[in-house]
Formats: structure tokens, C-alpha cells, sequence
């Protein structure tokens, strides 16, 4: 038998559907939400596995003007999809306990954020062309990338991780290209995100022109640490930048290595050519 308690949930949950719903779906414009008066831009991080781009997604949506959780392991086809994120953000991963969380049901943000760290979710490359999305390439150097993507994914081989490591940036550099387009994209490293933090933030601010500044402190939600969202170890739920790395005791070949690192130069080189950069 249902508990009161239990209906109340329901309803709960089919009230705020409905709302959503009604705002969007009712407006077939891809960018746009009914009581919204300017269209949603739209933010990709760009990257790999092991990157810290769960790390910079908690940074980018503790801005006001940013709505995001993680990764959505949406497959991006067309401009339609973006309605399959909006539902994503809005309704499956938040939370509504208390009348405070009413406060959620706003959907005055300036940007949707995704991230995208494999090849296969973005399926239509002419969507980087579009005025209306944005990109933040992230890449990590090669040694603790691949030891880090070996501890996070056991069953991997040491082959594993360089092929998609090298492969990943190699599309990365495609993306740039095809956007061709430095007032839409823009290129950091984990090494700036952790070492040069206050660069990185406000070159943050200034590529997005949002009014809030960027901080190293961070909100941490209900979707924080959880697998399949982005980063599930612990630092990532200490609602601030660590900078110092967790062990991982993980060798990696030195033929491994240098394939890595040689990819590395070669795309690195050439995304901070395509996109705007981290001021020196």
C-alpha cells in the first residue's frame, strides 16, 4: 500500500514534470524555453578522461549563469537534442525537499553546459559551427592522464589508454578547426586550471562575459562523486580546488610515455594556434 507520504512524492514530481514540460517543450525553438526572454547559449567542455573536467564543471555551474551537473552521455545529432539536455539539468538531476528548492525551478541561466569526452557523443561535427554554442577545450599531461584513466578503468590495457588518449586529442584538434572560432572556444590545460588558478578564472570570465566571478570554491551537489557523472573519488566532493594529487601507483611504459607526450606537443601546439588561450 502507498504511504501518504509516498503519494505526496509522486505528485510532488509530477507537478515540477509538468512545469518543465510546459516551458520546454512548448517553444520549438532549440534555444529557447517559454517565460525566457533571451535564448540559452550553449557551453561544451571538451576533452578526455582523467582531465579534471569534472573539477572545472563544478567551477563553471557555481557561476549563476551557468545550469549543468556532469556529463549526460547524450549522443548530439541536431540542435533537438538540446531539449533532451534541458530535461537532464533541470528535472532528472535536481532535487526538490524543501520550499528553498523552489528557488530551482528558475530557468534564468545564460548557458546549458554538457561535457563531452568521447568521440562518439558528438555524432553531427556541424554543430560546432553554430553561433550559438561555446567550447572549453581541457587536455591534461599524458603520465598521470594514463595512470589515472588505469586506476579509474582496471580492465583497461596500458595500449587502452594511449590509443584513446592520442586518438581523443586528435579529435579535440579536428573540433578546433572545424569551429575556427577563438570568440567560441577556448584552450586550458589541467596544469593552468590547478597551478594558475586566478589566470584561469578570469580568463573564464571573460570568455563567457559573465557578470559573477569564477572561484576555486565550488558548490557540491547531489550528483558530486557519483559514476557515470564525472569524477567519483574524493576530492572532487571537497568543494574546492586540491592541488595536490592522490597516489596512484601505476607505472607506465616508457614507449607508452612517449607516444603520449609526442601527441601531446603536437595537439597542444596546435589547439592554443585555434582558440583563444590563458593570458600569459
Amino acid at each position: 500500500m502507498t504511504s501518504l507520504r509516498e503519494s505526496i512524492r509522486h505528485l510532488k514530481n509530477d507537478i515540477i514534470y509538468r512545469y518543465y514540460h510546459f516551458r520546454i517543450d512548448s517553444n520549438d525553438d532549440p534555444y529557447q524555453v517559454v517565460m525566457k526572454k533571451e535564448p540559452y547559449k550553449v557551453l561544451f567542455i571538451l576533452s578526455h578522461m582523467r582531465s579534471g573536467s569534472s573539477l572545472l564543471t563544478h567551477i563553471l555551474i557555481s557561476n549563476p549563469a551557468i545550469k549543468g551537473y556532469g556529463e549526460s552521455h547524450i549522443q548530439y545529432q541536431s540542435e533537438a537534442d538540446l531539449k533532451s539536455l534541458m530535461y537532464k539539468i533541470y528535472f532528472h538531476n535536481q532535487e526538490f525537499t524543501n520550499f528553498q528548492d523552489l528557488e530551482k525551478l528558475r530557468m534564468n541561466h545564460s548557458y546549458i553546459l554538457d561535457k563531452l569526452l568521447h568521440d562518439k557523443k558528438l555524432l553531427n561535427k556541424n554543430l560546432l559551427k553554430l553561433e550559438n554554442f561555446y567550447f572549453i577545450f581541457l587536455i591534461r599531461e599524458p603520465q598521470r592522464s594514463l595512470m589515472s584513466m588505469l586506476d579509474h578503468k582496471p580492465h583497461w590495457t596500458e595500449k587502452n589508454a594511449v590509443n584513446y588518449y592520442t586518438q581523443r586529442l586528435s579529435s579535440l584538434s579536428e573540433y578546433a578547426q572545424i569551429i575556427h572560432s577563438k570568440e567560441r572556444s577556448l584552450f586550458l590545460t589541467h596544469n593552468q586550471l590547478i597551478h594558475e588558478t586566478d589566470k584561469t578564472l578570469k580568463s573564464l570570465q571573460s570568455f563567457l562575459k559573465t557578470t559573477e566571478i569564477f572561484s576555486e570554491n565550488y558548490e557540491v551537489l547531489n550528483t558530486t562523486g557519483k559514476r557515470n557523472v564525472g569524477d567519483f573519488k574524493e576530492n572532487i566532493r571537497s568543494g574546492r580546488i586540491i592541488r595536490k594529487n592522490r597516489e596512484i601507483n601505476i607505472d607506465i611504459s616508457q614507449e607508452s610515455l612517449q607516444e603520449a607526450m609526442d601527441a601531446y606537443g603536437k595537439y597542444q601546439l596546435e589547439l592554443s594556434q585555434t582558440c583563444t588561450i590563458i593570458d600569459s
